[in-house]
């Protein structure tokens, strides 16, 4: 196991920025996610730890070893890709045992490894079979068998779930996250779905740009967003937002943001950069009553969405839409006027000109 560390790395392709002053450690046996919307530069940092980009300036160490100039397999790092890459013409076995074979391994111990390996990825009665006959589950445990087989240092995903459907997913995420448990070997994982990231991660990078916009843990990210951005890329249905600016008056500052206006402390005032603000809320952060409670506000159900377990409606507030995340409940119907109140502990308020959430 082994820490990684960027040191104000970036990475240009022509004009192009892909990673920009990009600074990150990731802690000896962390399970480090780069989420981030697609192009912005996730993956390019996953290629220059594994060696197949070099960073046009900056450092990037492997343990305690300069890494920038050190080619892929001085690293001892395993990356399983989007594609698994197997060679359909060799059985399991022998795809799992090829990185040992071009490494001059002997053969009892190519043997002893695959089927190590084998056991614990619970593929032993596949050994025999080519790729061809293998489901893509089978197929993803293949790939990552084949990487695990030679004991890396660090295991590098670059989205490897994607190509499986929505209920194998899940499971292999399940499976990811019980071979972690159980091997604690330091990964940097690749994704764009933000479910994959929560649910993986030990730690979240938000990358937006090719800068990094926030480093935590799921519940951090999600309940203490860094910035607009992060606000509105982590949690679906999306974070709802309201443009406002605050006003000074009588000695006491408040924000006014339309449909709602609060009391806010004078720290606000000395920490935006401009006057204009931006309130956020999560969907099920605003509460929903049939009858008018202190502070409710007068809105109209515009759409209902019965998901199971919970209900996404599409309300109006003085024209003003916003989602809601609720538990079903009778007295919802299109069209019906109902009474939505925000959680005052809930809500963020942002500098809309640097974006940054405001902490007081």
């Amino acid at each position: 196991m082994v820490e990684v560390t960027f040191e104000n790395v970036s990475k240009h392709f022509g004009k192009v920025i892909a990673v920009n002053n990009f600074n990150l450690k990731v802690e000896d046996g962390d399970f480090l996610v780069l989420l981030g919307p697609s192009g912005c530069g996730k993956t390019t940092a996953l290629r220059l730890v594994a060696g197949l980009e070099t960073p046009d300036a900056g450092n990037i160490y492997i343990g305690d070893v300069l890494a920038n100039y050190l080619s892929p397999r001085e690293r001892n790092v395993a990356l399983v890709f989007q594609s698994y890459a197997l060679y359909p013409y060799m059985k399991v076995f022998d795809n799992i045992a090829f990185p040992l074979k071009i490494r001059k391994f002997m053969n009892e111990e190519i043997k002893k490894r695959v089927h190590q390996t084998a056991e614990l990825l619970e593929i032993n009665h596949l050994l025999d079979r080519k790729p061809r006959q293998l489901s893509g589950g089978q197929q993803q445990r293949v790939a990552l068998a084949r990487a695990l087989v030679r004991n890396p240092q660090l295991f590098l995903m670059d989205e490897p779930l994607s190509n499986l459907d929505a209920k194998l997913r899940v499971i292999m995420r399940t499976e990811l996250k019980k071979l972690h448990q159980k091997l604690k070997i330091t990964t940097i994982y690749v994704t764009h779905d933000q479910e994959e990231a929560m649910t993986l991660g030990t730690k979240v990078a938000i990358m937006n740009e090719g800068t990094l916009q926030q480093v935590g843990s799921s519940a951090e990210v999600y309940n203490s967003p860094a910035n607009i951005f992060v606000a509105g890329f982590i949690g679906s249905p999306a974070m709802n937002m309201l443009d406002g600016e605050f006003i000074e008056k009588n000695g006491k500052v408040v924000g006014n943001f339309g449909i709602i206006s609060l009391p806010l402390p004078h720290e606000i005032a000395e920490k935006c950069q401009s006057r204009k603000l931006i309130l956020g809320i999560r969907p099920e952060h605003i509460g929903i009553a049939k009858e008018k409670t202190a502070d409710a506000l007068k809105a109209k159900v515009e759409v209902v969405e019965p998901l199971g377990r919970e209900w996404m409606l599409l309300i109006n507030v003085k024209g003003k839409p916003l989602t809601v995340v609720m538990k079903p409940a009778e007295f919802i119907e299109l069209g019906v006027e109902i009474y939505a109140k925000f959680d005052e502990e809930k809500m963020h308020i942002f500098d809309k000109a640097s974006g940054k959430r405001l902490e007081f």
